[in-house]
């Protein structure tokens, strides 16, 4: 460990400070694993619950550039448990490409923007239980008369943009076997490379899809005529600690049983892929 290189180094340049040194280094091991073995207490203690969002996902945890103000089910649903746990709320601005950083290096205590639960995000993190669910859909521009329905994506000569870290990529790289597959870092990106012609349609989700079909004349929606990787959305909270995880998991439940999660799918415009069962 790095504590301990440390710790030599020191007692080499310095043998008579080496008692002292020594307590450091205990004490420093000593404190270094109590957030994440409880991070329950260290929330209420502190009085702050740190939430990782994404700001450019519409209708989750989305910040509206004409108010500046954040909305969406997952900004609802972080102010609701801020106040079931009596806290104050901080949100921190992160995205996909960096949940997994995220969930490393103690930005936030959860991560509340839709998060997909993936086998290889879960060795990096532990995940609530389902809040939603969505497959995914394609975005074409309404001109381009080569791409009209899903079935024509994956020709050949067509280019498929996917934005790096969501779960569309995996999918995507699977599923095409003629069209090419381009990756982004930015949702922004995604569409730029459609207007600018480099791309023929890019892959979001539902809520996504809404955004897009809602503020936009240009785009066109290319539902799939059967669910493709449909996913359910979650919570993703740092791996190794139960008590936080179970924590999480009663205040999906309970939002789930009192109409507060049904009431803010609603709001949002989601309620087509809410997940209200607690097997689901």
């Amino acid at each position: 460990m790095k504590i301990i290189s440390i710790f030599r180094e020191w007692c080499k340049r310095s043998p008579k400070h080496a008692i002292a040194a020594l307590f450091v280094v205990v004490a420093a091991l000593h404190s270094a694993p109590t957030l994440a073995a409880d991070r329950l207490q260290s929330v209420t203690s502190n009085g702050v619950l740190k939430v990782c969002i994404w700001p450019g996902y519409f209708a989750i945890s989305y910040r509206n550039p004409r108010s500046g103000e954040l909305e969406g089910i997952d900004i609802d649903m972080a102010k609701a448990f801020a106040k079931d746990l009596g806290v104050e709320l901080q949100f921190v601005d992160s995205s996909f490409a960096k949940l997994i950083e995220n969930m490393n290096n103690n930005a936030c205590d959860i991560s509340m923007h839709g998060v997909g639960v993936r086998p290889d995000r879960a060795k990096h993190m532990d995940f609530s239980a389902p809040h939603l669910r969505s497959g995914i859909y394609g975005i074409s521009q309404v001109t381009n008369a080569g791409i009209e329905t899903w079935d024509d994506i994956d020709k050949a000569g067509h280019v498929v943009v996917v934005q790096s870290g969501t779960y569309m990529e995996p999918v995507m790289r699977e599923h095409l076997k003629k069209a090419h597959l381009s990756v982004v870092d930015s949702f922004k990106g995604r569409e730029q490379e459609v207007q600018a012609g480099r791309a023929d349609v890019f892959m979001t989700d539902y809520p996504y899809g809404r955004r897009m079909i809602a503020l936009s004349t240009w785009a066109r929606l290319l539902e799939p005529p059967t669910p493709l990787a449909p996913t359910p959305y979650a919570y993703a909270v740092p791996k190794g600690d139960a008590k936080w995880l179970a924590r999480v998991n009663a205040f999906v439940t309970a939002t789930k049983q009192d109409g507060r999660l049904r009431a803010f799918a609603k709001r949002n415009g989601l309620t087509p892929i809410v997940v209200l069962g607690q097997s689901q």
